[in-house]
């Protein structure tokens, strides 16, 4: 059984990587080659975020990533597309608010898979809170340039009030996050940090995953 599926889980990884295609091919590297190094630092929660890749290549990548996840004990996350997430035997998928709707994809993966969903305001988490869903994430904390949600930023007491409203389900804070903040944003409530281009900050990517475990560990 896939223990992320459960609404409640005691030991929510506190980093969980993205590996996003567009800022991963900036540093010069494959996605799954990324995702093997992430997890060889640690990382057990990894994303693949790839909106504009062609499905076939996604698919090819989630694959591959899947595999690295499951020989690790990790798991293995799709941005968006359900259908590829059945068929790479993701962990789950990360839903949008333009995405397909929890209760469908719920239906279409099963009851133990991961399913996240954005949230960028307190109507939209209360929304969630309906959904069959596993966590939900809120952002953009900080102001970030690697992806436009159309939302400002919504600070440290973005954090502290989607975690009021949550009800114990854990919250994945996105957004502009970097060693620096990541405690301070673990402190806000969340159960979990999502970092994308500062994993990259320092062309070691498997080390910076290390960091970032060193310091979330007594978090």
């Amino acid at each position: 059984m896939n223990e992320l599926g459960s609404r409640r889980r005691p030991h929510w990884p506190r980093l969980y990587v993205i590996v996003d295609a567009v800022v991963t091919a900036s540093a010069g590297w494959r996605p799954p080659d990324l995702a093997r190094a992430y997890v060889e630092g640690g990382a057990r929660l990894v994303q693949l975020r790839a909106p504009d890749t062609a499905a076939d290549t996604v698919l090819r990548w989630s694959e591959e990533i899947a595999s690295v996840c499951v020989s690790a004990g990790a798991e293995f996350i799709l941005n968006d597309r359900s259908d590829l997430a059945l068929l790479s035997n993701a962990s789950g998928v990360h839903l949008g608010q333009e995405d397909l709707p929890a209760p469908v994809v719920r239906r279409l993966l099963g009851t133990q898979a991961v399913i996240g969903l954005s949230t960028h305001n307190l109507g939209q988490v209360q929304s969630a809170l309906r959904q069959p869903v596993s966590y939900l994430a809120v952002g953009p904390i900080f102001d970030t340039r690697t992806k436009d949600t159309g939302y400002v930023s919504v600070g440290l007491d973005g954090v502290r009030r989607t975690v009021a409203a949550a009800s114990g389900l854990p919250v994945v804070a996105i957004g502009g996050i970097t060693l620096a903040t990541a405690p301070t944003v673990i402190a806000a409530g969340a159960a979990s940090v999502a970092v994308v281009s500062d994993l990259l900050a320092n062309g070691a990517p498997d080390q910076r995953v290390r960091q970032y475990l060193a310091m979330l560990e007594g978090s």
